[in-house]
């Protein structure tokens, strides 16, 4: 069985979409692409340009966002902004979806013609906060698909009971699996890290649904407050880690995962990924998985089939082990750099230190013990 940990679908990004209306979902797509390393350019020449001036200070200000025009061409599927009566855009969003939206049936083609069997769907606010959304996705497609529940990470304290309810109507009612918890967004309206006491009532409440939970961290509380340097960048990380290590010790029954892998672009040194020792310490804890995701994090750096990332995955085997590795591919977004297909092989047909135990394992099997598939 082949098991993507990592995919998506969701509604066109001007629509609602489980918020109050398609601008404030509008303004968390302008916020995610100010600072997203993926390169802007101007439409009329195709001259290469920035687009920090979305959210110059990078914090997620919603309601400071500046006005240009941020919106969606939907007949060429990309946003579009002004300045000074230019257009320019970039493509976060692969250049392949008319509406900026991923439906269901969409990822269905792509999962049938890449040969994946199942697909966990994860979420994101620039992508939407409905439940039933996904849920209905579920429905349609229940031996094939098995989705997250969105968080609201920044209200968690201020709405504690609200999110609490929200949370489980998305697994009681609407039928998700597993819990996505996005670190950084904890930090948007709170400097308290996300493991301290005032988070417990929230943690007990969703450690009782009895689902895993998977953790998108970040650089710790730092990060909102302006740019950091690439040795900030790795300790913060690193203090995350140490946060989910809390975590676990206070929850010793849940499962958890990190999605995406590390922060791969912080610990590179030249075209190599150095890992300092104390980023493995996590996985002493048998509850704690790690997913293998790196096309979409590293593709614009390397090519397929990503040589200079075999090394990692290697020592990732050696120090996690292939039953708490887990393949993702943040589909359909690792379609800037390679097709569905190409985020099998890289694994598959060109990493040879792999048995097929192991390849059984981290292609599907880890995320089916997760899952309960």
């Amino acid at each position: 069985m082949i098991v993507d940990s990592h995919a998506y679908c969701f509604e066109p990004v001007d629509q609602p979409a489980g918020f109050a209306s398609g601008q404030e979902h509008l303004n968390w797509v302008q916020a995610a692409h100010a600072w997203h390393q993926q390169p802007a350019f101007r439409i009329r020449d195709r001259a290469p340009a920035s687009s920090r001036l979305l959210d110059p200070e990078g914090r997620y200000d919603l309601a400071h966002l500046p006005d240009h025009q941020f919106r969606v061409d939907h007949a060429r599927g990309r946003v579009v902004w002004t300045v000074e009566g230019e257009e320019y855009t970039k493509h976060f969003f692969p250049p392949d979806l008319p509406h900026l939206e991923y439906t269901a049936h969409n990822l269905i083609g792509e999962m049938d013609y890449a040969g994946v069997d199942v697909a966990l769907l994860h979420t994101n606010p620039m992508l939407g906060r409905n439940a039933a959304y996904l849920g209905e996705c579920v429905r349609l497609y229940p031996e094939r698909l098995r989705s997250m529940a969105p968080v609201d990470e920044w209200r968690i304290l201020r709405e504690t009971d609200r999110v609490i309810a929200e949370l489980s109507a998305a697994i009681t009612q609407h039928g998700l699996h597993a819990i996505k918890f996005n670190a950084r967004l904890a930090y948007l309206e709170n400097a308290t890290s996300w493991d301290d006491a005032a988070y417990w009532p929230f943690w007990d409440a969703a450690t009782s649904l009895k689902v895993p939970v998977f953790f998108t961290l970040g650089t710790g509380k730092a990060e909102m407050s302006g740019r950091m340097s690439v040795t900030e960048q790795r300790q913060g990380y690193l203090d995350e880690l140490h946060a989910v290590a809390c975590w676990m010790e206070r929850y010793p029954q849940a499962v958890c995962s990190l999605t995406h892998g590390f922060p791969w672009r912080a610990f590179l040194e030249g075209d190599r990924i150095v890992l300092p020792e104390a980023i493995w310490e996590l996985f002493q804890n048998p509850n704690c998985n790690l997913e293998v995701c790196f096309p979409v994090r590293l593709g614009d750096l390397f090519d397929f089939p990503y040589a200079q990332v075999w090394p990692t995955l290697e020592e990732m085997v050696e120090r996690v082990g292939v039953d708490h590795l887990l393949w993702g591919t943040d589909m359909p977004f690792q379609n800037r750099f390679c097709t569905y297909r190409q985020s099998r092989d890289w694994i598959e047909k060109y990493c040879r230190f792999l048995s097929q135990e192991d390849l059984g394992m981290i292609m599907g099997g880890t995320a089916a013990r997760i899952l309960g598939l």
